[in-house]
Parts: structure tokens; sequence; C-alpha cells
């Protein structure tokens, strides 16, 4: 089990930007790790994972705004948010997990969550 913090939510205006990060306690290399975000009375949903192949992927409706990164020697996962819309408001989760080399994003691909981070934009 490696234990996840998220930091730098906030509230920015549309078109701004925030810098999401995800401090893991343990090595990262040999994890898949993810974004989630939950909105009001929505259900979770992936936003972008980083394989530990190194393979990245993005829901479509942030390709070209997000980047996920991962920093192995600091383990720590960063989530890069520019041009930033009302829909992207919701609370923002860091997953992770050892059992898949793939960024699934579906929740149920991983079994280590942080506690989130609120972001909220306004128009």
């Amino acid at each position: 089990q490696v234990q996840l913090v998220e930091s730098g939510g906030g509230s920015v205006q549309s078109g701004g930007s925030l810098r999401l990060s995800c401090a893991a306690s343990g090595y990262t290399v040999s994890y898949s790790m993810a974004w989630f975000r939950q909105a009001p009375e929505k259900e979770r949903e992936g936003v972008a994972a980083i394989g530990s192949s190194g393979i990245i992927r993005y829901v479509d409706s942030v390709k070209g705004r997000f980047t996920i990164s991962k920093d192995n020697a600091k383990n720590t996962l960063y989530l890069q948010m520019n041009s930033l819309k009302p829909e992207d408001t919701a609370m923002y989760y860091c997953a992770a997990t050892r059992s898949s080399s793939y960024p699934w994003l579906r929740e149920d691909s991983y079994n280590n969550w942080g506690q989130g981070t609120q972001v909220t934009v306004s128009s």
C-alpha cells in the first residue's frame, strides 16, 4: 500500500490554470497512477492516467488542455490543467496501483486513493 496526498486545488476563473500534485509515501516507479474527478451528484470519472509502462491516456474532454506527468525521483504525480472550464469543477483524486502497467481510466483498476483536492472554476 502507498499513501497519497493531493494538493494544488483552488478557485480560478474560466481560462485559468492550476497544477495538482500527488505526493506518494513510497516509490512510484512501479506504480501506474491516475487522476479522477467527481462533481456533485455525478459519478467519479477518470481524467488522465500514466502507466508504469509510460503510456499516457486522457479522457476526451481534457485532451489538449490537461497534462499528466510523474516524477519518480520525487515520488510525485502531477496534473497540469490549462484553459479550465466551469465543467472542470470537481473534487480531484489521485489513485495508484501496482497491479497493472496499463493506464486504466476505470475506478476499479486502482486500490490506493488520496483524500482529494477541490477545483472550482468560475465563469
